[in-house]
């Protein structure tokens, strides 16, 4: 769908049909599950995103209008909201910087503005959910301005729906994968004393199935609602719970006082793919009791049978599409505050400046579908093709400077989309059977690419040809460079040998004229 003819299909008579839903955040972990939930009701959907192109390789990508846009940019949001009924707003700034609050406060207003001005009939809002008796300076900075948020969406003019949930409970979420890997890689924890708070999980599946039914609350419906599943546990139960369904032996957790939020942040980051970015929010905010105050949603949304649905089994269908490896969205699937998303340099548009490259080709002798199955396979347990404990120091070393690391791993075994989270890589460009593009989002002192291509030559020859290019930001980017040149040999000239040895031993290429065997 162009963006033309989804503007024509948004703005044309809905009498019968179903909403104009204008959904923020879609790339991430919610939103990105959350569109193809409105579809399935009849909603249309117009879709909000700073790169529009990272939402084409999702199954429901051309069902949807995905305009380019940021939610602190009035005149981008503007138009966005023209003939919308329900607006999302599932982003926050967490991660930017310390004035990340300040961005988070102006964002809400931008959009409480813009959708009062475009004659908006309803904003939805997830937030976190806040312990009512610990005063709001007290809080975590997370939690603070996610509450602040709601009170600017809730005071736009524009009738608001504020959901407030503490853990999601859901393949691929940051808090179910802090929970899985800890739990998992860990039999015997010291742990902080938070493994002790109370608190009161979600599964995904509720929180989207809320999200879906607020599109219809009444116009004088304009207020807070505590949403949670049906078991409040501690987190260290829940640890206990989670092992238990996923058939572990029993784990002896030692909780100890002197772990504060920093140093679980880098305890949690040490054992678990969470970056510290991420993980230091998530363990701020279980400091206090997070359950619910009020359960008054059920009377717009009321429960169905099985519904909320139980901590147990919110991890059994997690971890079953895990081990089926349909993770629809992971908490990585937004790209992490922070980290380069400049355009690559080839590009018309860039800037110019130097720019170093290390390039390398090899004859492969395999099929050019058998050399891309080793290209789109690569990383996650599968690896980088080369000398493997190079690229481990670089992950460890990224992740000790507040990176997000090799452990990210990949979203799906076999096949990549644009946007999807690689290791420390992003996937910037994927063109099936030939091209793959991936953007770093490690912490280096520049922009960086690695770009992978299988060709044809005019005789049949198959080549696989390897190029990594980096731009550097002042002095220290040109010394980076120089100073990791003298290893590229190894790893780049390595990796493009293996991935060519790969090809050829798992899909020989067969001699023209020969009989098959047998």
């Amino acid at each position: 769908m162009t963006e033309q003819e989804g503007r024509d299909a948004m703005s044309g008579d809905d009498s019968g049909a179903g909403l104009r839903c204008l959904v923020t955040g879609a790339t991430g972990y919610i939103g990105g599950r959350l569109v193809p939930e409105l579809l399935a009701e009849g909603h249309r959907v117009r879709c909000l995103a700073r790169s529009p192109g990272a939402l084409r390789d999702h199954p429901w990508a051309g069902d949807v209008e995905a305009v380019r846009g940021d939610v602190t940019d009035a005149a981008s949001v503007a138009p966005a909201m023209q003939d919308v009924d329900v607006a999302y707003y599932l982003v926050h700034a967490l991660g930017t910087g310390k004035d990340f609050e300040e961005t988070d406060r102006r964002a809400a207003r931008i959009f409480g503005e813009q959708a009062r001005a475009a004659g908006v009939r309803r904003i939805v809002y997830l937030g976190g959910l806040t312990p009512v008796e610990v005063p709001e300076e007290e809080l975590s900075p997370h939690l603070r301005s996610r509450a602040e948020v709601g009170r600017i969406l809730l005071a736009s003019g524009v009738p608001t729906t504020v959901l407030r949930a503490a853990v999601i409970i859901g393949s691929g979420s940051a808090s179910f994968e802090m929970l899985r890997y800890l739990t998992e890689r860990l039999p015997v924890m010291v742990t902080p004393n938070w493994v002790n708070t109370r608190v009161q999980p979600i599964a995904v599946r509720d929180v989207l199935r809320t999200l879906v039914c607020s599109t219809r609350m009444p116009d004088d419906v304009n207020r807070t609602f505590d949403i949670g599943g049906p078991d409040i546990l501690t987190y260290r139960q829940m640890m206990m719970r989670y092992a238990a369904v996923a058939g572990l032996p029993r784990r002896l957790i030692v909780p100890v006082p002197v772990l504060t939020p920093t140093l679980s942040s880098h305890w949690v980051g040490l054992i678990t793919p969470v970056p510290r970015s991420i993980a230091r929010p998530l363990t701020e905010s279980l400091r206090h009791e997070v359950v619910c105050h009020e359960h008054d949603i059920t009377r717009y949304v009321p429960d169905l049978p099985g519904r909320p649905i139980a901590f147990d089994e919110s991890v059994r269908l997690a971890l079953q599409r895990v081990r089926e490896a349909r993770v629809a969205t992971r908490w990585s699937s937004a790209s992490l505050p922070g980290v380069p998303s400049d355009p690559l340099p080839t590009d018309p548009d860039w800037a110019g400046g130097s720019l170093y490259t290390d390039e390398r080709e090899r004859t492969v002798d395999a099929s050019p579908e058998a050399l891309w199955r080793v290209v789109e396979g690569i990383g996650g347990e599968n690896g980088w093709y080369s000398f493997p404990l190079a690229w481990a120091a670089r992950g460890h070393l990224d992740r000790l400077v507040g990176g997000v690391g090799l452990r990210r791993g990949r979203r799906d075994a076999a096949r990549l989309r644009v946007g999807d989270s690689l290791d420390f890589w992003r996937v910037e460009e994927i063109e099936p059977g030939r091209l793959l593009r991936l953007r770093a989002e490690m912490r280096v002192p520049g922009l960086a690419w690695l770009e992978m291509c299988v060709d044809t030559d005019d005789d049949g020859t198959v080549r696989y040809r390897q190029r990594a290019l980096f731009h550097p930001h002042g002095l220290l980017g040109h010394a980076y460079w120089w100073s990791v040149s003298p290893f590229h040999a190894v790893v780049f000239g390595g990796m493009a040998r293996n991935i060519a040895l790969t090809a050829a031993r798992t899909a020989p290429r067969a001699v023209p004229g020969s009989a098959p065997a047998g």
